[in-house]
């Protein structure tokens, strides 16, 4: 259960996967707030380092992100 989770951990997302830089138990998604396991992070942007709940947060984050030309 998410409340169970302890501590917020800090990653550096690379493509296809992601290093530890501080341990903990969850991370943070950058566009809804909600913590994300580390069990069930799938979805990240490196070139943002975000970490998104689901893929269509990620869908539609990518396409925030292009018409702002960002991309």
């Amino acid at each position: 259960m998410l409340d169970n989770l302890g501590r917020q951990a800090r990653l550096r997302y690379l493509s296809g996967s992601y290093h530890v830089l501080a341990p903990g138990d969850f991370v943070l998604c950058a566009v809804t707030g909600q913590r994300i396991g580390l069990p069930a992070l799938r979805y990240w942007s490196h070139e943002f380092q975000e970490a998104y709940r689901d893929a269509s947060v990620a869908t539609a984050r990518y396409q925030e992100m292009k018409e702002k030309g960002r991309l």
